[in-house]
């Protein structure tokens, strides 16, 4: 993903199209110069529709198309037609979108599979002719119901990357290398902090042609929960993931207080997130002699760990095993 190409949230102003008013006409035939009301119905106003598209992986293509407008709906006619609907707008976007009242902040609804539509805004209902409003007492009822008017707001669309695996670690604890080393995903590799400024996810593939998909998401920092550093703003994503893979650097000072902050953080976040299936590796584990490597298993005995390094490849193919194994428990 390109960093200037990944949006993941947008507001926008929808609004829906007016029902078309029922019409009041009467019919005039030669044969006939009374024939009664036969005033049709209006057509019903557009709707705004958000529709999962599996192809897309950014809301970019909205970013700049800020105000959305649905076709208004047309008048009933004589001989009972009803007037054609408006103008339906489909707005495509990708899995894992979370559409929002920007007012209130309600969650309406959420898109997580390909080709799955729902409407966010809906247009007005037309208004029936005055052929409905015939009776013994009315024979000639000289009304019709107006069409239901639009309905408009703001509304923010939120995406949530859905992936199997999240990688959650501190920037540069190596989660970029190792999801370039275990998919065909190239992001952005550097020796320096916050090289990853958007999320990125990859296909794994594993034994006998099955797959699953991971994402690394921008490193995280303490406080992330309280808006520091980049973490807040992508914490969101890690909501939608089934497993989170925690990466911690073979040359941190303490292995068990990152861990910890990064669970802290996660919890601060959003507490729900600590009922998920996690599992610790220690990265560019190539520095690391057997000795050392027992030495930081006695510090974390009673949290699952695995030593890997991207670089050499140790450990990789047990890695992959253990989140299959975890992903299909």
């Amino acid at each position: 993903m390109a960093d200037t190409n990944f949006v993941d949230y947008v507001k926008i102003y929808a609004r829906s199209g007016n029902g078309g008013p029922g019409s009041t006409h009467f019919r005039r035939e030669k044969s006939e110069p009374k024939g009664g009301p036969d005033g049709g119905d209006g057509g019903r106003g557009g709707h705004i529709i958000l529709v999962g598209n599996t192809q897309m992986w950014t809301l970019l293509h909205l970013k700049y198309r800020r105000h959305v407008f649905a076709g208004h709906g047309e008048s009933g006619g004589k001989q009972c037609s009803s007037g054609a609907d408006g103008e339906d707008v489909y707005l495509d976007v990708p899995l894992g979108t979370v559409a929002k009242d920007a007012e209130t902040g309600e969650t309406l609804f959420e898109i997580t599979t390909d080709g799955e539509s729902k409407i966010l805004v809906q247009g007005g209902r037309g208004g029936l002719g005055n052929v409905h409003f015939k009776s013994a007492t009315q024979q000639t009822p000289r009304f019709a119901q107006p069409g239901e008017p639009f309905v408009e707001g703001w509304f923010t669309l939120e995406l949530k990357i859905l992936a199997d695996v999240g990688l959650v670690g501190f920037p540069s604890a190596g989660k970029s290398t190792l999801l370039s080393v275990v998919s065909a995903a190239k992001p952005k590799i550097a020796d320096y902090p916050f090289t990853t400024l958007v999320p990125n996810i990859g296909i794994v593939s594993y034994r006998d042609n099955q797959s699953f998909v991971m994402a690394d998401i921008p490193g995280i920092i303490e406080g992330a929960h309280e808006g520091k550093g980049l973490g807040l703003r992508f914490l969101r994503h890690i909501e939608r993931n089934s497993m989170l893979l925690f990466m911690v650097p073979a040359d941190a000072k303490d292995y068990r207080k990152e861990f910890g902050i990064l669970m802290n953080e996660l919890q601060q976040y959003n507490p729900e997130l600590l009922d998920k299936d996690r599992f610790l590796v220690i990265s560019k584990s190539d520095f690391l002699d057997d000795e050392l490597k027992v030495e930081i298993s006695e510090q974390l005995k009673d949290i699952p760990h695995l030593f890997i390094s991207s670089i050499t490849g140790q450990g990789i193919m047990q890695l992959k095993d253990k989140i299959w194994q975890i992903l299909n428990k």
